[in-house]
């Protein structure tokens, strides 16, 4: 990239978002483009695709965010030649940026183009992330689980290892910029540096690509992942593998892998943050008398002691049966409710009855009480 093509370019536009956006707006507007522009999505988004990747690669740096907006801001309206047009005032960008006797700006645009001046406008750059969806059981999240993901997304070309050249040969140092990846071009009374067009701003020229990635040092791969997902993960959560994503271009770190969770619902169990929750019928008998009950867990059956009297709806902890969290696994919150039965048989009716009779309390006294 040329130091022109870092002024005009607005990377603000390419996302969709306002120049004083926050960075979750930043990550949620690019994640949204990079999957509708995925090459894997998307065939024809490539080159949109790469551009989302850019922008996000420098306003998610508050770093290069600062320094693009710095840069932006003095060169927004491109550069002026001092008392006006005619004057035949001519000078390169270029040298602005840290060009002669590395005075300038270089460091405003350092940290973008991966040193300063025209001799690396064209530096590694990391590869972009990669997005995945894997769906879980519920036992599974709480566990934690090693799964299998296959993958189709870009990597390092296996037949040139990422050289862009056929087997055999290597790149050679383009002869037109002597390496450098950008020339100077005058119009006008300026001066600007732009890339390279004979090695289109890589500074190598490959004479003989490779056969199967056409010298772009990347290829489409089927690659299968082992992917260790942690116990207690919970719908929607999104587990990063650095550098197990698209490769960098130009010897750059490869991105990361980033892989969306899905959670299947349990015909049983329910979930509050690190607890697991319970609802348990109970006969009417078991909650005016009191009982020992057994109750399923995510391991072993355990046993749990309802106190004479126990009222619909009353909730019990059981202490470390939940999700494992980060200091301490979660409980298990079980909720008793009081089955009424839709038939008795005539021993059962009777024995009501009976009951009925003998029970002194009336349970709605206090509102008859208010009534009158």
């Amino acid at each position: 990239m040329s130091a022109r093509d870092f002024v005009e370019k607005d990377y603000y536009a390419a996302l969709g978002v306002p120049k004083d956006a926050k960075a979750a707006d930043i990550k949620k507007a690019y994640r949204k483009l990079a999957a509708e522009l995925h090459p894997d999505r998307n065939p024809g988004g490539e080159e949109r695709f790469k551009e989302v990747s850019e922008a996000y690669d420098v306003l998610s740096d508050d770093t290069k965010r600062r320094e693009y907006d710095e840069a932006r801001s003095l060169f927004g309206r491109g550069p002026r030649a001092p008392g006006g047009g005619g004057s035949g005032f001519s000078f390169d960008l270029g040298d602005l940026l840290g060009g002669a006797g590395g005075n300038g700006l270089g460091d405003v645009f350092g940290g973008l183009f991966g040193g300063g001046g025209r001799q690396q406008a064209r530096g590694p750059r990391r590869g972009a992330d990669v997005e995945a969806e894997v769906t879980l059981s519920f036992a599974d999240a709480v566990r934690g689980v090693t799964v299998p993901l296959r993958l189709s997304t870009p990597a390092t070309c296996d037949t040139c290892a990422g050289s862009g050249a056929a087997p055999g040969t290597s790149p050679t140092v383009c002869t037109v910029c002597s390496g450098a990846g950008v020339t100077s071009r005058n119009q006008g009374g300026f001066a600007f540096a732009e890339p390279c067009t004979a090695c289109r701003g890589s500074g190598r020229v490959i004479s003989t690509p490779c056969p199967r990635c056409s010298g772009t040092g990347t290829a489409t791969s089927e690659r299968t992942l082992t992917v260790r997902v942690p116990a207690g993960v919970s719908e929607g959560q999104r587990i990063r593998l650095a550098g197990r994503g698209s490769p960098g271009e130009r010897g750059g770190p490869a991105g990361d892998l980033l892989v969306l969770v899905h959670v299947t619902p349990h015909p049983v169990f329910g979930r509050k943050g690190d607890h697991l929750t319970l609802t348990v019928p109970v006969t009417f008998a078991e909650a005016a008398l009191g009982a020992d009950i057994s109750l399923p867990t995510l391991d072993a059956p355990v046993t749990l002691r309802l106190p004479p009297g126990t009222a619909n709806g009353r909730t019990f902890r059981v202490k470390g049966r939940g999700v494992p969290g980060k200091t301490a696994t979660g409980d298990l919150l079980v909720t008793v409710e009081v089955a009424v039965p839709q038939k008795l048989s005539g021993k059962a009716r009777e024995a009501l009855e009976a009951y009925a009779a003998a029970a002194p309390d009336d349970p709605r006294e206090h509102l008859r009480e208010v009534a009158s």
